[in-house]
């Protein structure tokens, strides 16, 4: 079977990772949360004490960051500069400042290349919110999975609950300013690519999901 290159983009709480990363190892492939660059630029930048608008100074850092992804034996985890920062970028105030700096173009064209590089074997699959319409727009199989809001924040709340003392009632409010601001947004807004596969996976679980996923990929190859 020909190694394809896979995308699966939607909103947060959808249930995008756990079905990434189930349908990479079922195939055998490489599993990319793209997401997590973004969320990596943006705990670069506050380190930093970067706002998110400054263009100038987060382009001069994109060309400090050296990102990059290492593999544990179950996992794949996220180095910057030599340090794993995986659990470190798992907070709301991570999530919100990513969701500002993937507005920028000068933060997009530093990932856009990282991103193609990764998948200029194939064999991958990548998680994110613009992979099938900006980044991998002839992608082999693209995916757009989707939930109700109310699934997604209580989905997301159980995610966080044991990293933050945010309410289910907060969770909402940031998850639902966060689609706004992405869907929004001039620059690679979240929309579902004309030709991705749309699943909602409100009442799904997550093998009905994947073994979806199987049979579209099933057929392209």
């Amino acid at each position: 079977m020909k190694p394809l290159l896979i995308t699966i983009d939607g909103p947060a709480g959808a249930g995008k990772t756990t079905a990434s990363r189930t349908l990479a190892d079922r195939l055998n492939y490489k599993y990319i949360d793209t997401g997590a660059l973004y969320r990596g630029v943006a705990l670069a930048a506050i380190s930093a004490g970067i706002s998110s608008d400054d263009d100038k100074r987060l382009e001069k850092l994109c060309r400090t960051l050296k990102m990059e992804f290492v593999s544990d034996g179950q996992e794949l985890r996220l180095w910057l500069n030599d340090v794993d920062i995986t659990e470190q970028i798992r907070t709301p105030e991570i999530s919100m400042f990513a969701s500002a700096v993937s507005a920028r173009q000068v933060v997009r064209v530093y990932l856009l290349d990282l991103q193609r590089e990764i998948g200029r074997a194939k064999g991958v699959v990548f998680e994110g919110r613009d992979m099938g319409t900006v980044v991998f727009p002839g992608a082999d199989v693209k995916f757009y999975l989707d939930a109700s809001p109310k699934t997604r924040a209580l989905r997301r709340y159980r995610e966080l609950e044991t990293r933050t003392s945010q309410t289910l009632e907060e969770v909402e409010s940031d998850m639902k300013r966060r689609d706004e601001n992405d869907s929004s947004r001039d620059l690679a807004p979240l929309k579902p690519a004309e030709d991705a596969i749309n699943i909602d996976s409100t009442d799904l679980s997550i093998k009905a999901v994947v073994e979806l996923m199987l049979s579209s990929v099933a057929k392209a190859e």
